[in-house]
């Protein structure tokens, strides 16, 4: 119970580390554009202690539980004082202002390519391409024959040709075995020799048709692959474009997966494709760390980041993706107006966003309710 307890508290400062680091993505950037952040808090709740450093305000709040990077003139809706006004966002190009809000999606993106490449240089990262290498793990047969192991094949021997075609992978192995009968040359590599041994193919029958046998199982692939500092960086790379395409995949596929949740919620055996919330990660995170299984804790991490870079880019407000979208609409617009002869129109009303936004807000905590229940009375658990 102890390291179920310090997995979920690991994972839980893990994850409000993310959201911190989130926000000092936007804090950065807009600082260094030259835009009016006034506060930049971790946590949320009441002020445990705040200073004040070149113009913003820093803290911490009792609830650690993300943050808050508060930019001057974020939207039209935003009363700035006289000294903000030429410093708030909304008069800056759109480019300076589409970096500011994607910032945070991407301090998540780099949070989960440093976890990935940590896991490469040390437990590994997960096998995406499981293909069985041509290497013996046993030599044993359910009769009294075995011919592999009569002809002096040993666990460990790498199957490098068979009658002399050669099998770079273990389905080239059973191809090249089951064509052939009787004595045949069989070349393995053991240790650094090479040695061509000779095995008597048996001929059995395998749903209906004959086929050459002799004895020898496969070595499993390894479900983790390590690399070294070098070739860990591609292979970052690597798995967290593999990551996206799930995340995007499973994000197409949320709303499908909505009524599973709610069968969950009634009793229904739990669907684990279903969609989680911070509370099933963080039980899963428990469970990896209980049973030792870090690589999945540090992984289960990796991807709930890339999770929240790409949700948090999502088209939608409040979301950062809604304001870039929002940024968009004004350049673009303002550039038919120009073509028209017609002057800037200035930054958008948002009062007249705020239904839309509402509707949106409710939506989301209604799922978010639906999550958080389900995965507390019926979680996901490690398999």
């Amino acid at each position: 119970m102890l390291a179920y307890v310090t997995g979920v508290t690991l994972f839980v400062i893990g994850l409000c580390l993310s959201l911190a680091l989130h926000e000092a993505g936007h804090l950065l950037s807009a600082r260094a554009f030259g835009m009016r952040v006034r506060r930049y808090f971790v946590g949320r709740g009441p002020t445990v202690f705040s200073f004040r450093r070149g113009g913003t305000e820093y803290g911490l709040k009792a609830l650690p539980i993300g943050g808050f990077c508060e930019i001057a003139g974020m939207t039209t809706l935003d009363e700035l004082s006289p000294d903000e006004r030429p410093r708030a966002m909304w008069r800056f190009p759109a480019w300076k202002r589409t970096v500011v809000m994607a910032s945070g999606a991407v301090t998540h993106v780099l949070l989960a390519m440093t976890i990935l490449y940590f896991m490469a240089i040390s437990t590994g990262l997960p096998n995406l391409n499981p293909v069985s290498e041509p290497v013996v793990a046993s030599t044993t047969c359910p009769t009294a024959a075995c011919p592999a192991a009569d002809a002096g094949v040993r666990a460990g021997d790498r199957i490098t040709a068979v009658a002399g075609t050669p099998t770079p992978l273990w389905p080239d192995v059973i191809t090249a075995v089951q064509a052939a009968g009787g004595p045949t040359a069989l070349t393995v590599q053991r240790g650094g020799e090479t040695l061509t041994l000779t095995v008597d193919v048996a001929r059995v029958t395998r749903n209906g048709a004959e086929v050459g046998m002799i004895g020898a199982t496969p070595q499993a692939p390894p479900a983790y692959l390590a690399y070294g500092p070098a070739e860990a960086a591609g292979a970052t790379l690597a798995f967290t474009g593999n990551l996206f395409e799930r995340t995007f995949a499973q994000l197409v596929a949320f709303p499908q997966r909505i009524p599973a949740v709610i069968a969950a919620i009634g009793g229904a055996e739990r669907d684990a494709n279903t969609p989680i919330s911070m509370v099933g990660a963080s039980r899963l995170g428990g469970e990896a760390a209980e049973r030792g299984l870090w690589e999945v804790f540090l992984l289960l991490l990796a991807s709930l980041n890339l999770f929240m870079a790409v949700f948090n880019l999502l088209p939608l407000l409040p979301l950062d993706g809604g304001h870039i979208m929002v940024v968009w609409f004004e350049r673009i617009r303002d550039v038919l107006r120009r073509w028209r002869g017609l002057p800037a129109a200035g930054p958008i009303d948002f009062t007249r966003l705020y239904p839309v936004t509402m509707a949106l807000v409710l939506i989301g905590g209604a799922v978010m309710l639906l999550t958080v229940t389900a995965d507390v009375v019926n979680p996901i658990r490690l398999s």
